[in-house]
């Protein structure tokens, strides 16, 4: 029984966040996430950006310019240039999306995070509803 009710936890949440959202007609803290997803180069960025979307697993991503970015790297110090993709999508779309990139990416292990959106433009949020299917 504990198990089922931990397999089944965010489906309940989600539910109860959609009624809730329904009943106030007020925006429910961290229903809506945006993605971070580090990619090589532009080229890669732009393709992974347009799968994302082609799948509807998010309303919108932004392609930020070459930033540097310092990590270790199987014991060693990197250096590289890389670009980021911001993500806004459903947060229940998150496991699909972190998924999917993987599936699809070029990088061995490819930065996938994701931060809940607290507050923001109600049309906006409302858009973003509106353009990524529910669950």
């Amino acid at each position: 029984v504990v198990t089922l009710a931990l397999l089944m936890y965010p489906v309940l949440r989600s539910l109860a966040l959609q009624l809730h959202s329904a009943v106030t007609g007020s925006y429910v803290s961290g229903t809506h996430s945006i993605a971070f997803i580090n990619c090589l180069n532009e080229q890669i960025a732009k393709d992974i950006a347009r799968a994302i979307l082609d799948k509807k697993l998010a309303a919108y991503v932004n392609i930020l310019p070459k930033s540097s970015a310092l990590y270790f790297w199987k014991g060693e110090l990197e250096e590289s240039t890389e670009i980021l993709l911001l993500v806004k999508t459903r947060t229940s779309k998150i496991g699909e999306l972190s998924n999917y990139v993987r599936s699809i990416h070029p990088f061995e292990i490819p930065e996938i995070i994701s931060v809940p959106i607290d507050q923001g433009n109600p049309l906006y949020l409302k858009w973003i509803e509106e353009s990524v299917p529910g669950d």
